[in-house]
């Protein structure tokens, strides 16, 4: 093709707005590390050799000469260019067009407000967590060029942009086309030229791509023979003991797109019915897409070192914080994606990796309570939604689950420590949940069991709410809700000296809780005595069989529950308030009276009035009367 039909034939493109948005930042922002573009560009390029060799299982004329797949970084001082050449699947220029002009992940967004609203020292994490690591190109180089032959193809393609809103796309010649793969030039800004040297570049790559499964070689300058960097040996088939703590960080942080130290690392090979290989992280910090909608994995599935799937379900959804590859010889390279799901021997994989990496969990929680606490501060709300899907395992993640209580402070105690500290009489695992912990501990639901010195767990994620009220008995102990039923106190005595909450009731008090329960009929289910109030006057709480208070609200908040129980309403029958609003004898206002006790019950609740105009009525009634009395 020569030079003036590729000229009539380039074509120019506009950037979607967000992708000119997300270069704007690229090129407008400063980052304290922006080696991360070379990191970024390396394992696109092993990402493309891994696809090949994973397309020639079915079509192996795509690598019909058998070459092995290889990373060629290209360096020119003089030029101030570098580089990244592949021989992997390559593209056509549909795949260009989609993949460099377009960004379809959905995280896209968000990865921008997380860019725009952190320091700059943490954009280059952000980077490859995101997915939008091609672009990280444009923080070093003023034009970034691509030029790409798909497998298989004659025609080969080049793509170029400033990166200034909008890109070129025309027909390749075959002098600059490469055989096969895909070849990035970055020509480099003034300030960005130490990016060409090659001292440089290899200590970027020993440091942050030596352990891709595909070998990297480096040319320092025009005519060199290249020199090898990296062999393309994967990590995962050595032995624990040919690895080191940095080579396991690198690793981690090239196949997680996190930027921090792992928490926690699972190495080991499974012989016998079945043979595969494991290396898996728990991250240091949470990932971007922790709490996605879709609740999906991130373990990466190979056969015999072909990268086969991103999504094959090798870890339940309460472990998908986990990063990593499993490396597998008992399946067949050609298997579908479709297949995998369905095949036993996935699932015995999934059995041993899921019980190998809850075991080191538990390790941990044994041997580095510092370590464990940061780790389950990142994922504990994830790893507890096992408590409700995954009821082979409940017992287990009951042990290792950890929680604040109202004894605890800041600190978190597993129910293991909470049953060694139960007060006697005491038969049940006491559980408050909420939305809001500093909210809850002002509940007064907790009065009688804190007058008691009875620890209760307090629940603020919202998935306590789905698995607490069914889990079942932990070292023989029940778990029961504060806000549900009858307290059942009556069995841990009350301090010495201190009034019992339930001591009998003068007799207008208990005429009153039956006038109230009669006027709140339409309301409540029940009026009664409390043995959970010391302090405030009145409560609510959900009747035995009903759900949990918080429970329901979340299905009514989640348009899942149309209508609500009844709750009861509790009254503190030592309570000046309760004895004074008892003695009335104006009937219209000790009904005014029983109806603001409710409300005030809501209030302390979390809710507001169930009707706000007739609220405000009745108080208005209530300060008229305080002041005719006083004048």
């Amino acid at each position: 093709m020569t030079d003036e039909t590729v000229a009539s034939a380039e074509e120019s493109h506009v950037f979607e707005a967000d992708v000119s948005r997300l270069l704007y930042m690229m090129v407008h922002s400063v980052y304290s590390d922006k080696d991360v573009f070379l990191r970024e560009l390396i394992s696109n390029a092993a990402d493309a050799c891994e696809k090949l060799r994973y397309e020639a299982i079915a079509a192996p004329e795509l690598n019909a000469d058998g070459s092995a797949a290889k990373i060629l970084v290209s360096l020119d001082e003089d030029s101030r260019t570098v580089t990244i050449e592949d021989n992997g699947i390559g593209m056509s220029r549909d795949e260009m067009i989609e993949a460099l002009g377009t960004i379809a992940r959905s995280g896209t967004r968000a990865f921008m407000e997380r860019l725009e609203a952190n320091k700059a020292g943490e954009g280059a994490e952000l980077i490859g967590q995101f997915g939008v690591g091609f672009y990280s190109a444009f923080m070093v180089a003023d034009r970034v060029d691509v030029i790409s032959r798909r497998a298989g193809a004659a025609e080969a393609w080049a793509w170029s942009s400033d990166g200034k809103g909008s890109y070129s796309v025309r027909p390749a010649t075959l002098d600059e086309a490469p055989a096969r793969g895909t070849k990035v030039v970055l020509h480099l800004m003034e300030d960005a030229k130490t990016y060409a040297s090659k001292w440089t570049v290899e200590r970027i790559i020993r440091e942050q791509s030596g352990h891709v499964p595909v070998q990297i070689e480096i040319s320092a300058k025009a005519g060199e023979a290249p020199t090898q960097v990296s062999d393309g040996t994967a990590l995962w088939t050595k032995s624990k003991s040919e690895v080191t703590e940095s080579e396991y960080a690198d690793f981690y942080r090239g196949i997680s797109g996190q930027y921090d130290d792992p928490a926690l690392t699972v190495h080991f090979r499974a012989e016998g019915r079945h043979e595969y290989s494991v290396l898996a992280f728990i991250p240091g910090s949470q990932p971007f897409d922790l709490n996605d909608g879709e609740r999906k994995g991130r373990m990466k599935l190979y056969v015999r070192r072909v990268f086969i799937t991103g999504s094959a379900e090798l870890l339940p959804h309460y472990l998908r914080f986990v990063r990593g590859v499993v490396d597998t010889s008992d399946l067949p390279l050609n298997i579908s994606r479709e297949m995998i799901q369905e095949s036993p021997v996935l699932a015995a994989i999934r059995k041993g990796v899921t019980n190998r990496v809850l075991t080191a969990i538990e390790k941990l929680a044994e041997n580095d309570a510092a370590a464990f606490a940061k780790l389950w501060e990142h994922f504990g709300a994830v790893i507890k939604e096992g408590l409700y899907d995954d009821y082979e395992r409940r017992e287990q993640l009951l042990a290792l689950a950890r929680f604040r209580t109202t004894a605890s402070g800041e600190a978190m105690r597993s129910l293991a420590d909470y049953i060694k500290d139960m007060k006697d009489g005491q038969d049940a695992i006491y559980f408050m949940a909420g939305g809001n912990l500093e909210q809850m501990k002002l509940s007064p639901q907790l009065e009688g069991f804190r007058a008691r010195g009875i620890e209760v767990l307090l629940l603020s994620d919202t998935v306590d709410s789905f698995w607490a009220p069914q889990a079942p008995d932990f070292g023989g102990k029940a778990l029961k809700s504060v806000t549900q039923g009858l307290a059942d106190l009556d069995k841990v005595a009350m301090p010495e000296g201190a009034p019992d909450p339930k001591a009998d009731a003068p007799a207008e008090v208990e005429a009153f809780i039956a006038f109230a329960k009669e006027t709140l009929s339409d309301e409540v289910a029940d009026v009664r005595i409390s043995a959970r109030l010391t302090e405030s006057a009145a409560c609510l709480v959900a009747a035995d069989t009903a759900l949990d208070r918080q429970m329901e609200r979340l299905l009514q908040g989640a348009g899942r529950l149309q209508t609500a129980e009844k709750p009861v309403l509790e009254l503190n029958p030592g309570h000046a308030l309760v004895r004074s609003v008892a003695g009335l004898a104006d009937a219209e206002f000790k009904a005014d009276a029983a109806w603001l006790l409710l409300d005030e019950a809501r209030i302390l609740d979390g809710d507001k009035p169930a009707n706000p105009r007739q609220f405000a009525d009745r108080l208005s009634r209530l300060f008229q009367r305080a002041l005719n009395t006083n004048a």
